[in-house]
């Protein structure tokens, strides 16, 4: 079979991804095989391509194509998510361009717009992932705010009214102005910032020399001030204790309170209170009865109740008051300081924390539940340290309840009606006006009021793994493929996503699925969640498109193609471990240079399998004996494809994907190309032909291995390999199972392989034509004779052939002008054409056997330090024990043969 002279990336990637989707590979009906399922962490709407797109995904894709080969019914279930927040900005912004303001065409023209917007625009990551070789089904693609996936929503907000979890209050929450939406805690991102720190002095009533001072960040909210709180012990205060002060510029007197929640220590030990706009504030207020004065808007601009600047933004405002507070000779002093700022995840901009009306769903309960799941192993992290971080966030003292209402009108809308105070929860308006007639019959539709706001865009994915299979609807689907066997996530949406749908399984799978069958199968929503890190650029900063240091994802896949690209993400990223993916800078215009020496790895690894084939398919058949070096080396690759598919079996067992990969980089590139292929290169030219039939099976077997990593190239080979019949891919072929094999011949071949290593060092060093012949010769022993005795025909051609040596063979004493080595147990000689000096060759040993003592030293100095061990990524840990182990190893090698 002729192939082409250069392996073309983008040639064969739209080819083979077309004759898949043509094929309907990808698509999963139930049926009697045992299902395999993935539901994708929904991306946003708004979203496109980048790189933690394509390690999780490309983790997902290796986890379904190797369930397909293993022969289950795989089914990955693609979709996005209507992101609320994100999206609404998104069309508000395009409506704002074209002229038109969101509260001027009404609630139903916006969502038209909205969704004119999402089908013009949204999705479109979707069909880039298609360009990484996701085999997602991609006709069960859903989205979270599609017929029947919103239906769910409604439903399950009203079931958990009807339990009781849910109630409708007044509280402190999170404001986002720019948004103007409330936002859980979850979607608060908290960073240190510079801040100004403003010393500010309050009259104390009935006097007019004496101050109390406070210290403020936000100056701009003393006109809200209706307390000055200290501690009930500080005797700084005590003659104060029953006055009040003045509140600076308003000239209003607000009480001096005591509550031993002021810290004594931080600045002047006395705190303004405005329990409007801030958490801790708010609940002094609660616990001593303090008006509430709120002096934002909700775009965060001054209302009436600030006095002054009515109408000016808030960090505009903040200059002006510090005017005029030192004009007033009220401001003492300012100084800088580092604090937490929190921000909006989706806006950047800073939290007000606000008095709102909102929803909230009880979270005691549920969180327990979701602890326990995974506590008690039904649902199993990887790595297994991730629970430390999930347990953090859900112990009891931690847990807050969920506010799940949003201020906008892209969502779910909240199925509650109102008539005055009264709340109506129904399905539909029609259901909620019947409830509303049976306590005032006469009622009309006229009479009821819908809430404006829509439900938190997690309030929807929570529920995906059964939404996606229209659990609310129908439990045919959910039957078969309930519970989901693995979850690809980031571990920074552990407690916005994960948690919440372990919760949503426990809450919902019983009343859907019914108790049988739970208790059969489980109520968890996935059996394995397995985190990925974070991709970070060199200097260990998440990639993000502010930073400008994250390369453009379709340009990569260009450039090194999507098998070049997904080995380079997946050859460092160990689980739950931070990606460090190289993104060198343009020194002159400092932006990202599509450039990745991870990912050109991966390429020349392409390459070096294309061109095997291509070796391989050059040489002629002969139908004859094969010679002895080829029967060793087919035998000898045998063993080691058995027992490599084993170890990748073990490790893909353990969800250390990365490990599995390299182990078969190592299997194909080092084994199988580089001393397999040279082995078996016949000088004529013709190979035998049990010799090609042995190397084409091989070959094939290698290929089906790798193709979950790499399916593109895997695919191109497989089908030059041999001729094939129609439907005869290798992405439906079979996983190879791991065979038995011969442990001592792994050994011997690998004694083999040690010296032929040797013989090529010291080449190498000492200049050596590699065509000048020399001589080889083993201290004669039990396990010399073994290795030489026993096929001793393949080993000493193999020697001779990749070592080009005219002779081989046994000795009682050290020949002349040998260089000594170890080999196995036993001693070797090379014997060069040139007079030896030995003693210089000891005092070269000498040398390097110190080196190695100082370089294991290092390492077991750091192995020693427990917070490095501790606190280290587990690969890290793993590099410097095998390090520790390599020195060891290499220092009784140099010990042994000076003695």
């Amino acid at each position: 079979m002729s192939t082409p002279k250069t392996y073309q990336a983008n040639e064969v990637e739209a080819k083979w991804y077309q004759h898949w989707l043509e094929k309907n590979y990808f698509h999963s009906e139930p049926d009697e095989r045992e299902p395999y399922t993935i539901v994708i962490p929904p991306p946003n709407v708004t979203g496109v391509l980048h790189m933690g797109h394509m390690l999780n995904n490309t983790i997902q894709d290796v986890l379904i194509r190797k369930a397909r080969l293993d022969g289950k019914n795989a089914c990955w279930v693609p979709g996005t998510d209507h992101a609320s927040i994100a999206t609404e900005a998104k069309v508000v912004k395009k409506l704002r361009e074209q002229g038109i303001k969101k509260s001027d065409i009404g609630r139903e023209e916006f969502l038209e717009h909205a969704f004119a917007w999402k089908e013009e625009y949204g999705g479109k990551i979707l069909d880039q992932l298609q360009k990484l070789g996701a085999s997602c089904d991609w006709e069960r693609t859903r989205f979270t705010m599609e017929p029947k996936l919103y239906e769910s929503v409604i439903k399950v907000f009203v079931d958990l009214y009807k339990k009781g979890k849910l109630y409708r209050g007044l509280r402190m929450t999170n404001w986002d102005p720019v948004a103007q939406t409330v936002l859980s805690n979850e979607e608060v991102i908290h960073s240190d910032e510079n801040k100004n720190l403003y010393s500010v002095r309050y009259r104390v009533a009935g006097t007019e020399d004496e101050y109390i001072i406070i210290a403020t960040s936000r100056p701009e909210t003393i006109p809200a001030d209706t307390a000055l709180a200290v501690h009930p012990e500080d005797e700084r205060y005590t003659k104060y204790h029953g006055m009040k002060v003045v509140v600076p510029m308003v000239d209003r007197e607000i009480p001096i309170i005591l509550d031993e929640y002021v810290d004594r220590e931080f600045g002047t030990g006395a705190l303004k209170v405005t329990p409007a706009h801030d958490m801790n504030d708010n609940e002094l207020g609660e616990k001593h009865g303090l008006e509430v004065i709120d002096l934002l808007n909700p775009d965060g601009t001054l209302n009436e109740n600030a006095k002054f600047f009515v109408g000016m933004d808030r960090d505009a405002a903040r200059v002006e008051f510090v005017k005029k507070l030192k004009a007033s000779g009220d401001l003492l002093e300012t100084k800088g300081y580092r604090t937490s700022v929190g921000r909006s995840e989706r806006t950047d901009a800073v939290i007000e924390p606000r008095l709102t009306m909102q929803w909230f769903l009880k979270m005691d309960d549920l969180a327990a539940t979701a602890l326990g799941a995974v506590e008690s192993g039904e649902v199993k992290f990887h790595p297994e340290n991730m629970i430390n971080m999930y347990r953090s966030w859900l112990k009891p003292e931690n847990v807050r309840d969920w506010p799940i209402s949003r201020q906008l009108w892209w969502g779910q809308r909240i199925p509650a009606w109102y008539y005055g105070e009264e709340i109506y929860v129904a399905e539909t308006a029609e259901e909620a006006l019947a409830q509303a007639q049976e306590k005032h019959p006469g009622l009309s539709m006229a009479d009821l009021t819908q809430d404006e706001d829509v439900l938190d865009t997690w309030f929807s994915s929570w529920l995906w793994p059964m939404s996606v299979f229209h659990g609310w609807q129908s439990k045919e689907e959910l039957e078969y493929y309930y519970p989901t066997n693995d979850l690809v996530t980031g571990w920074d949406i552990m407690f916005f996503w994960v948690a919440r749908m372990i919760m949503a399984g426990y809450e919902f799978s019983e009343d859907l699925l019914g108790k049988e069958f739970v208790d059969a199968k489980g109520r968890m929503p996935f059996r394995n969640v397995y985190f990925t890190g974070m991709v970070r650029d060199e200097k260990r900063r998440k990639m993000s498109k502010s930073l400008g240091n994250s390369p453009d994802a379709l340009e990569l896949l260009a450039n090194y193609g999507a098998d070049g690209v997904r080995f380079g993400m997946l050859s460092s990223a160990a689980a739950g471990n931070d990606i460090v993916f190289d993104a060198p800078l343009d020194p002159k215009t400092k932006q990202v240079l599509n450039e990745s020496e991870l990912c050109n790895q991966g390429k020349k690894f392409c390459n070096k399998i294309f061109n095997a084939n291509r070796l391989i398919q050059g040489f002629s058949v002969a139908d004859r004996e094969p010679d002895p070096t080829a029967s060793l080396a087919t035998a000898w690759m045998e063993a080691r494809l058995n027992y490599s598919i084993g170890e990748v079996d073990r490790l893909m067992g353990e969800y250390r994907i990365s490990d599995a990969l390299m182990t078969l980089r190592s299997l194909i590139w080092d084994d199988f190309c580089s001393w397999y292929l040279e082995a078996i290169k016949p000088a004529d030219g013709t190979l035998s032909k049990q010799t090609y039939d042995a190397t084409i099976a091989i070959f094939e077997r290698l290929m089906t291995l790798l193709h979950p990593f790499m399916p593109f190239v895997t695919e191109e080979v497989w089908h030059q390999l041999r001729e094939r019949a129609e439907g005869e891919d290798c992405i439906v072929s079979s996983w190879p199972e791991a065979g038995a094999f011969d442990a001592a011949l792994l050994k011997r071949f690998g004694t083999l392989q040690q010296a032929v290593s040797h013989v090529r060092d010291v080449r190498n060093q000492r200049g050596i034509n590699q065509r000048e012949e020399l001589k080889l010769f083993i201290k004669r022993s039990a396990e010399s004779e073994e290795l030489l005795g026993r096929q001793s025909a393949g080993a000493t051609s193999f020697l001779k052939k990749s070592g080009v040596l005219t002779e081989v063979g046994l000795v009682e004493e050290a020949p002349a002008n040998a260089l000594p080595f170890l080999i196995g147990n036993d001693t070797g000689y090379l014997v060069l054409n040139e007079t030896i000096d030995l003693a210089e060759e000891r005092a070269k040993m000498e040398v390097e056997l110190n080196r190695l003592r100082g370089f294991l030293k290092g390492v077991e100095k750091k192995l020693s330090n427990e917070r490095f061990v501790a606190n280290a990524p587990d690969a890290v840990v793993a590099l410097e024990r095998k390090k520790q182990a390599d020195a060891t190893a290499k220092i009784a090698s140099l010990e042994k043969m000076l003695g």
